[in-house]
């Protein structure tokens, strides 16, 4: 595999430095990986990427989740090489969002009418608007560490923002109906909305689904106090279900957000809603140039029938887990201590008795020079598209960067990258608190 020292990579590193801030828009989920991790890739097909220097890798970031049924699905290019013949951002939507409201709002059980729009902070942002439409109210609550965009209510990175972004937003500890009562009560009546994401799905974290018993509780507070809740569905939505995910529970939400795989990889996300939120929906005020883009709505319409009539999902589900339990098994064999939670087809892979996580980025820096791509504090995702020979091809890179960490256990450095450590200090300290 071309090493990154003199690579095309390299070369465009530097040259995106002069141009651009921080070369790769400051996205730290780029500036944090080791330097063995390409940035700029070229083409993909299937469940695979290639990058500028044309090394492929079986890639389970699926450009960060929206590779839901493959690179170029044959299907949704078919779809979206058509419409684009006939036109793409026009004075008005084409026939196609209508089309695919109609589909989208007949697959998802809360949902009466859809709102696109192009990114999941569009969503989540346009959702939280919403909420106070509707009620009058002012307070939003949200789980402590979560993540629902880079709106400036919510961004990780507070510069650039002000105290006044956040200041109607309350946390409580997600997957505690407790904290979640306390939050109610802090509000003193003025709730507007409260947002969850399906499962606890944060960086530098283990992963966990919250009980039904809190899913249920959050139903009945938000039911008691006529406040929105809110599905955040952008990152894992139909990675769970082909519904929207708390429908695992019985839980239907007043709005979800969607986002990521709506489109396969083409640009769209949506806001779906209940029946007793459209009149507020037809009252705010929200709009961009692309939104009405006809390419990414037929993309979408293509992508929805496609989860509507196979079994992607089934088979995502069995790939993922035939890869969990072997790398469970590895692990096991080299007498290392690991853990895998979440959803086996979101997997998050975390070391034991790895504080600094120098030994996951070792291991996952490993495995991508072995044409896996892994990625070391970020859950990861599975596509349909896996086949067997990915799953054994990454097994083969698994066991040898296990072999390759034994090895080095006892003389692996620190991580070096102060940001990766102050992420890891933070992070740990809002656990504790």
């Amino acid at each position: 595999m071309t090493m990154r020292t003199n690579s095309k990579d390299r070369a465009l590193r530097e040259r995106a430095r002069e141009v651009i801030p921080n070369g790769m828009y400051g996205h730290e989920s780029v500036a944090l990986l080791p330097e063995e991790f390409p940035q700029f890739f070229s083409r993909g097909e299937g469940a695979r990427i290639w990058d500028a220097d044309g090394n492929d890798y079986v890639d389970y970031m699926c450009a960060f989740g929206p590779n839901l049924l493959g690179y170029r699905h044959p299907d949704v290019e078919q779809a979206a090489g058509a419409q684009a013949a006939l036109g793409d951002t026009l004075t008005g939507p084409s026939e196609a969002m209508v089309t695919l409201a109609e589909d989208f709002v007949g697959m998802v059980t809360h949902a009466a009418w859809a709102m696109f729009c192009k990114n999941g902070s569009d969503a989540t942002s346009m959702a939280m608007v919403l909420a106070r439409a509707y009620s009058g109210r002012r307070k939003i609550l949200v789980a402590h560490g979560t993540y629902h965009g880079a709106s400036p209510w919510n961004t990780p990175n507070p510069k650039g923002t002000l105290p006044e972004d956040r200041a109607h937003i309350i946390y409580f500890r997600y997957d505690d109906t407790d904290s979640l009562r306390d939050a109610f009560r802090q509000a003193d009546g003025d709730v507007a909305g409260v947002f969850v994401t399906p499962f606890r799905h944060e960086v530098f974290e283990d992963q966990f689904l919250p009980s039904a018993e809190f899913a249920r509780e959050a139903r009945r507070l938000c039911d008691d106090a006529d406040a929105l809740l809110i599905v955040d569905e952008v990152r894992a939505g139909f990675r769970l279900a082909r519904d929207a995910s708390w429908s695992l529970f019985g839980v239907e939400p007043d709005l979800t957000t969607w986002g990521k795989v709506l489109g396969n990889g083409y640009p769209i996300s949506a806001l779906l809603g209940s029946e007793k939120v459209r009149a507020a929906a037809c009252g705010i005020y929200v709009t961009g140039s692309f939104w009405f883009s006809a390419v990414p709505m037929a993309a979408a319409v293509a992508t929805l029938r496609t989860v509507r009539t196979s079994d992607y999902l089934e088979r995502m589900i069995a790939r993922a887990e035939e890869m969990r339990k072997g790398i469970a098994e590895q692990a096991a064999a080299h007498g290392i201590g690991i853990r895998q939670t979440g959803p086996a087809q979101m997997p998050q892979i975390f070391f034991d008795d790895d504080p600094d996580m120098r030994r996951g980025y070792f291991w996952a820096a490993a495995a991508v020079r072995r044409g896996v791509y892994l990625h070391p504090y970020h859950n990861m995702f599975a596509t349909s598209a896996l086949t067997e020979a990915d799953i054994a091809r990454t097994l083969a890179a698994t066991d040898e960067a296990f072999t390759e960490l034994k090895r080095a256990w006892a003389t692996i450095p620190p991580q070096s990258n102060p940001a990766v450590l102050a992420r890891i200090k933070a992070k740990l300290e809002s656990r504790a608190r």
